[in-house]
């Protein structure tokens, strides 16, 4: 357990609890979980990786929980998200393993550029997967969705994080023509794939507060059951705001904590 206070750690456990809602619902939790680690953890060169790898080990749980959720009441192809999947879980090892040596000085700015482009996106596509395709997906887009969301993403995935729950939902609509919330359930299954084989390279590394991140597991399991029963009652138009503001909140406090505090 690092040396924190008992106030940091509340509110890293206030923040998995809403990572877990939103990377259920649309994805990109670790927009808020790997951020508010980075600002929480103490600031030393080894910080990043130790944020990086806790990030992980929290976010399996909350994704998986949300998984089965969805697995069990949406219209999921869990044989596809599987193949997804493996190639996620490949990707992500790698991008784990070249990860394990960047500082958070480096992770800064390329998560703040990573915000601003996922905020972008769901300004200026407000009606992007609002209704799923009437024929099935041909073998060339299952390919290239094995490609790009699998290895493509799983890759960001072990090397940064944030916002890959949100761009394997872009993905999958994108190459799949799914809706929003059949996407979004299908990301989960690859997600729980890709943080798998992250956190096992970051286990293996050393570098997972472990104790911290079974207290905020709980929490973003708790987040990630929610937030997986409110995206099949209601969808996942009304969280666009949410995420939105949330962006603009994480990008302007990191901004100030990279170049004026």
């Amino acid at each position: 357990m690092p040396d924190i206070s008992l106030a940091t750690v509340v509110v890293l456990c206030v923040a998995a609890l809403a990572a877990g809602w939103v990377d259920a619902v649309v994805g990109g939790g670790g927009l808020l979980l790997l951020p508010a680690l980075l600002l929480g953890l103490p600031n030393s060169a080894g910080a990043g990786p130790y944020a990086l790898g806790t990030n992980k080990a929290v976010a399996i749980v909350g994704t998986t929980g949300a998984a089965v959720t969805f697995a069990r009441k949406a219209p999921v192809d869990v044989r596809l998200a599987v193949r997804i999947g493996i190639a996620a879980l490949i990707g992500s090892t790698g991008g784990a393993l070249l990860a394990a040596g960047l500082s958070t000085e480096v992770l800064k700015p390329i998560v703040m550029v990573v915000l601003v482009g996922v905020g972008a996106f769901v300004i200026f596509r407000p009606a992007f997967g609002t209704a799923p395709s009437a024929t099935p997906a041909s073998p060339r887009r299952v390919l290239a969705a094995i490609g790009l969301a699998g290895l493509g993403i799983g890759f960001y995935d072990g090397l940064i994080g944030p916002g890959t729950g949100t761009f394997l939902v872009l993905a999958l609509t994108a190459l799949l023509h799914l809706d929003l919330v059949t996407a979004s359930a299908t990301a989960k299954i690859v997600n729980c794939c890709t943080n798998a084989g992250a956190l096992a390279m970051f286990a293996w590394k050393g570098t997972v507060y472990w104790q911290l991140a079974a207290l905020m597991a709980v929490f973003n399991l708790a987040g990630g059951m929610v937030g997986a029963h409110t995206a099949l009652k209601r969808g996942a138009g009304f969280v666009r705001i949410v995420l939105l503001t949330v962006v603009c909140a994480l990008v302007l406090k990191m901004a100030y904590e990279q170049w004026v505090a």
